[in-house]
Formats: C-alpha cells, sequence, structure tokens
C-alpha cells in the first residue's frame, strides 16, 4: 500500500506533459482562427466571383453574342 501512495504522490507532481498539452491548445485555438479567417475570406471572394461573372455575362449578352 505503501509503494502505491508512492506512485500516486509521485505522479501528482509529474508535469512533464503540461507542455504537449499546452501546445496542443495553441495549435487548435491557431487552427479554429485559421479556419473562421479561410471561411470569411471564401465568403468574400465568392461573392466579387459572382459579381464578376454577371457583369461577363451582361457584356456578352450586350454584345450578341
Amino acid at each position: 500500500m505503501n509503494s502505491l501512495r508512492k506512485l500516486a504522490s509521485r505522479w501528482c507532481r509529474d508535469d512533464t506533459g503540461a507542455t504537449a498539452v499546452e501546445y496542443g491548445l495553441i495549435a487548435a485555438l491557431m487552427t479554429l482562427a485559421l479556419v473562421g479567417a479561410l471561411a470569411a475570406t471564401g465568403d468574400g471572394t465568392s461573392d466579387k466571383w459572382e459579381g464578376v461573372a454577371d457583369d461577363v455575362g451582361d457584356a456578352m449578352s450586350n454584345a450578341g453574342l
């Protein structure tokens, strides 16, 4: 029983995995920020390209093509 208590005490003081967890959280937050930025940029870009396509279609209709 004493060895189990020593093992539990040593395990509670061990913080070697904390850095890996912190890096994992930072990577997750960066991923969320990147996905959000790309989604916002994608929507804006899509709207611009739809406008260009409409303008080209109007120009083609007006040119008689």
